[in-house]
C-alpha cells in the first residue's frame, strides 16, 4: 500500500513537471511569435520609400543595379560583385510586393537560424534545455540589433550566417558543407576564415570545396562584371575602401576603432594588419580547440567573432556571430554562469549608451562595445571544455531555506531563495546600469500635455487645502529669503538622491549578502510602481504651476510661457512628480538602515535622511506633500511585493551574528510576520564557516559566535540537508 501511494505521488509529480514544461514552452513560442509579428509590423507599416532602405538603394526603381555602369560609382553598394550578380535578377520585380516578400523571407531565415542553433547546442543538454532552446533562440534573435537592423534596411547579412550554420550542422557530406560555406564567403569574404577551421578539425574535403566554391563564384562574377570585380578586389582591396565613413560608429571592426582613435595613414594600416593577424592566430587556435572538444557551435561563433574584428568594415547588421557565443559556458560557480550570456545579450540587443554612463573616460569603450565583446569572445573569455568537471555540474550556490509563513500562499515564487554568497559583482553593476537606463527612458517617455499636468496640479493643491496640509508655499517662501538655505537645498537635492541608495546597496553587498537581494528587489519594485504612477498621473510640480508664486531654488526661474520649460526638459520628464522617488528612495534608505544597522546613531542617521529629503523637495518647490505620500506608498508596496513573492525576511542565526546582535533579536528579526512569536528557521550554510565570518557586522558591528552553531548542509540536491532549528523573535 505504501509503495502504491508513493508511486501515485511520484506519477503526479512527474505529470505536474511535464505540465509546467509544456506551459513554459508554449509561453516561449508565443513570445517568439509576438516578437516576430512586432518586427514585421515595424517594417511594413513604414511607407515604401522609408523601409528597406538599403534594398531600395540596390534594386529599387532608381537603385544601383538599375543604373548602367559600375556598381561602385557611389557608396550605396558595398557588397561583393557576386552579391550584385545574384541580386540583379530581382531588379525587375523591385516593387512594393518584393519588399513584403523580402521581409517575410528574412523572418524565415531568422527562424531557420534559431532552429539550427537549438539543435547544435554542445552536449550534454538537458531535456528542458532541448525543449526550450528553439523558441528562446528565436526570441533572442528577434531582439538583437543585427536582426532588427537587417529587417529595417533590407540587408542580406543574415544569409552568410545561415549558410555557414547549414554547412556545419545540416549538410550531408563534406562537399555539400563546403559548397554552402564557399557561397557564403563569396557573399561575405571574411567567411573564408572558416576554411582553416574546417581544415584543422579534419574536414579537409569540406575546406577544399569551400575555397574552390568561393573561387568559382568569384570567377563567374569576374567574367560577368570584370570592371566591378577589378574595382572591388584590386582598387578597394576586397571592398575595404567602399564606405564613405569607415571611422563611423557603425563600423565595429579593428580598422574602424583605430580610425576613431585618431590614427591614420601607413601607421594605422600597419597596426591594423598586425592586430588582425594576432586576433586571427589566437582566435582560430581557440576555435579549433573547442571544435575538437565537441563544441562546434562555439567554435563557429568564435570564428565569426574573429571575422567581425579583422574585417576592414563590419556594420551592425553583420554582428550576429557574437550572439551565437552565448552557448559558451564560463565560470566554475553557478552564481557566475550567467555573467557571460547576460553581458553578450545586453551588448547585442541594447545601445552602448545604455550599458555605460556618459563619461569622457568611458567614451572609447562605449564607442567600441561590440568590438570589445567580439575580441573577448575570440581571444580572452575562458570558456570551459566539456572535459572540465564543472562544465555540467558547477559549484552550487548555497541558499537560506526560507522560514515558514503564516500564510500558506507565501511565497508565491518558492524558487526565489536568498543566497548566502554574494552575487557576481560585474553582473550586478551591469544590471543596475541597464535597469536605470531603461527606467530613465520610460520616465522620459511618460509625457503628457501641459494642460493635463497643470490640471492635476490644481487637483493636488485642492486636496491638500481640504486636508489642511497645503504648506508648500509658506515653506518655499521662507527658504527663498535665506540664501544659504537655498544653496543647501540645491546641494542636497542634486547630491544625495543617487549616491545614498547606491552606498547602502554596496555596504549590504559586502557585509550582508543574504539581505542584499531582498533590499535590491524591494527598491526595484518600488521604482517600477513609480513608473506606473508617472504614466497614469502626470503632475506638474509646484515650481511649474503658473500663478501660484513658487520659486524653483534648484533649477532657477522657469519661463512658464515656453512649453519646453528650459533645458531640463531634454534630460528628464518634468511632469514625473507623482509619486516622488526623491522621497521614496530616501525612505527606502531609512527603512533598510533602521532594520539592519547595529548602532543607534546609525539608525538615527537613517531616519534623518528621509526627513531632510522631505523638507528639501517641498522647500525647493519640486514636489507637493502628497507626492511624498505617494513615494511612501510605492516603497511600502515594494517591500510588500518582495515579501509576497519571496517570503519573509527573518533574522536568521548566521545573519544575527552578521548584524552584531544576539540571534533572534535586533531590528528586522521576524519581519514579515509582524509578531514576536518564536519561528523555526532552517539554514543551509557553508561547510567551513568560521567564527570570524559569522561575526562580520552589517555596518561594521561584530559579535563572536562559535562556529559549531552553524550546521553544514549540501545544497541543490547534493545529498541530505542538515537542518538547524533556531528561534527568531
Amino acid at each position: 500500500m505504501a509503495n502504491a501511494e508513493h508511486s501515485v505521488r511520484g506519477s503526479d509529480t512527474a505529470k505536474g513537471a511535464a505540465t509546467r514544461m509544456s506551459a513554459a514552452r508554449a509561453a516561449l513560442w508565443l513570445l517568439a511569435a509576438v516578437l516576430a509579428v512586432r518586427q514585421l509590423a515595424v517594417v511594413l507599416r513604414e511607407p515604401p520609400g522609408e523601409r528597406l532602405i538599403d534594398l531600395e538603394k540596390w534594386i529599387g526603381p532608381e537603385g544601383v543595379l538599375h543604373v548602367k555602369g559600375s556598381l561602385y560609382e557611389t557608396d550605396l553598394f558595398t557588397g561583393t560583385p557576386f552579391a550584385g550578380l545574384v541580386l540583379k535578377p530581382l531588379t525587375r520585380g523591385a516593387e512594393q510586393s518584393l519588399g513584403v516578400a523580402w521581409t517575410f523571407a528574412t523572418l524565415l531565415l531568422v527562424v531557420g537560424i534559431g532552429l539550427i542553433v537549438a539543435r547544435a547546442l554542445p552536449g550534454p543538454v538537458s531535456r528542458r534545455s532541448a525543449l526550450l532552446a528553439a523558441p528562446f533562440a528565436i526570441s533572442l534573435l528577434m531582439l538583437s540589433l543585427p536582426v532588427r537592423n537587417s529587417f529595417y534596411l533590407g540587408q542580406t547579412s543574415i544569409i552568410p550566417v545561415l549558410l555557414v550554420l547549414l554547412g556545419c550542422f545540416a549538410a550531408r557530406g563534406e562537399r555539400a558543407s563546403g559548397a554552402l560555406i564557399g557561397v557564403a564567403a563569396a557573399l561575405q569574404p571574411t567567411v573564408l576564415l572558416f576554411v582553416p577551421l574546417l581544415w584543422f578539425t579534419g574536414r579537409r574535403r569540406a575546406a577544399v570545396t569551400s575555397a574552390a566554391t568561393f573561387a568559382a563564384c568569384t570567377a563567374v562574377a569576374w567574367a560577368a562584371m570584370a570592371g566591378d570585380s577589378w574595382t572591388y578586389w584590386i582598387r578597394h582591396v576586397a571592398g575595404a575602401g567602399l564606405s564613405s565613413r569607415p571611422d563611423g560608429l557603425a563600423n565595429q571592426s579593428l580598422h574602424g576603432a583605430l580610425l576613431r582613435l585618431g590614427l591614420e595613414g601607413p601607421l594605422e594600416i600597419a597596426l591594423y594588419l598586425a592586430l588582425a593577424a594576432a586576433v586571427t592566430w589566437f582566435g582560430l587556435r581557440r576555435a579549433v580547440r573547442y571544435a575538437r572538444d565537441g563544441q562546434l557551435l562555439l567554435a563557429v561563433a568564435i570564428t565569426g567573432c574573429v571575422a567581425v574584428a579583422v574585417s576592414p568594415t563590419t556594420w551592425q547588421h553583420q554582428l550576429l556571430w557574437l550572439l551565437l557565443a552565448v552557448v559558451g559556458r564560463v565560470g566554475k560557480k553557478a552564481a557566475d554562469r550567467m555573467l557571460w550570456p547576460v553581458l553578450t545579450v545586453f551588448v547585442v540587443t541594447l545601445p552602448s549608451k545604455m550599458l555605460l554612463p556618459n563619461l569622457a573616460v568611458l567614451q572609447p569603450v562605449r564607442e567600441n562595445a561590440i568590438l570589445i565583446a567580439a575580441l573577448a569572445a575570440a581571444c580572452a573569455v575562458p570558456f570551459l571544455s566539456r572535459t572540465d568537471p564543472h562544465f555540467r555540474d558547477p559549484l552550487p550556490t548555497r541558499y537560506v531555506t526560507p522560514p515558514d509563513s503564516r500564510r500558506r500562499w507565501v511565497p508565491l515564487l518558492p524558487f526565489w531563495k536568498r543566497a548566502l554568497s554574494r552575487p557576481n559583482l560585474l553582473l550586478e553593476l551591469v544590471a543596475i546600469r541597464v535597469g536605470y537606463a531603461i527606467y530613465s527612458k520610460i520616465r522620459l517617455a511618460a509625457t503628457a500635455s501641459t494642460a493635463t499636468a497643470e490640471e492635476h496640479g490644481r487637483q493636488i493643491a485642492s486636496i491638500e487645502q481640504a486636508l489642511g496640509i497645503d504648506i508648500e508655499h509658506a515653506i518655499n517662501q521662507a527658504a527663498v529669503k535665506a540664501e544659504w538655505l537655498t544653496d543647501f537645498l540645491s546641494f542636497y537635492y542634486t547630491s544625495f538622491h543617487f549616491p545614498v541608495p547606491l552606498a547602502i546597496l554596496a555596504v549590504l553587498y559586502i557585509r550582508r549578502p543574504t539581505d542584499y537581494r531582498w533590499a535590491r528587489a524591494s527598491l526595484a519594485f518600488a521604482t517600477l510602481l513609480a513608473l506606473v504612477g508617472f504614466w497614469l498621473y502626470p503632475l506638474a510640480p509646484p515650481r511649474l504651476m503658473p500663478g501660484m508664486g513658487f520659486v524653483d531654488t534648484v533649477h532657477g526661474t522657469q519661463d512658464l510661457s515656453n512649453p519646453e520649460f528650459g533645458a531640463m526638459t531634454a534630460v528628464t520628464n518634468q511632469y514625473a512628480a507623482m509619486p516622488s522617488l526623491h522621497f521614496g528612495w530616501s525612505l527606502w534608505c531609512g527603512v533598510v538602515v533602521v532594520m539592519l544597522a547595529p548602532k543607534l546613531w546609525m539608525k538615527a542617521l537613517g531616519l534623518l535622511h528621509p526627513l531632510i529629503t522631505l523638507y528639501v523637495i517641498v522647500a525647493s518647490a519640486n514636489h507637493w506633500i502628497l507626492d511624498a505620500v505617494g513615494g511612501a506608498i510605492v516603497v511600502g508596496a515594494g517591500f510588500g511585493l518582495t515579501y509576497v513573492l519571496s517570503g519573509r525576511r527573518s533574522l536568521l542565526p548566521e545573519a544575527a551574528g552578521a548584524a552584531g546582535s544576539p540571534a533572534g533579536s535586533g531590528p528586522g528579526s521576524g519581519s514579515g510576520s509582524g509578531s514576536g512569536d518564536a519561528v523555526p528557521v532552517r539554514v543551509s550554510v557553508p561547510a567551513a564557516r568560521t567564527s570570524e565570518e559569522s561575526a562580520v557586522g552589517v555596518f561594521g558591528g561584530t559579535e563572536k559566535r562559535p562556529a559549531a552553531e552553524d550546521v553544514t548542509a549540501p545544497e541543490d540536491g547534493g545529498g541530505g540537508t542538515a537542518v538547524a532549528q533556531k528561534s527568531a523573535t
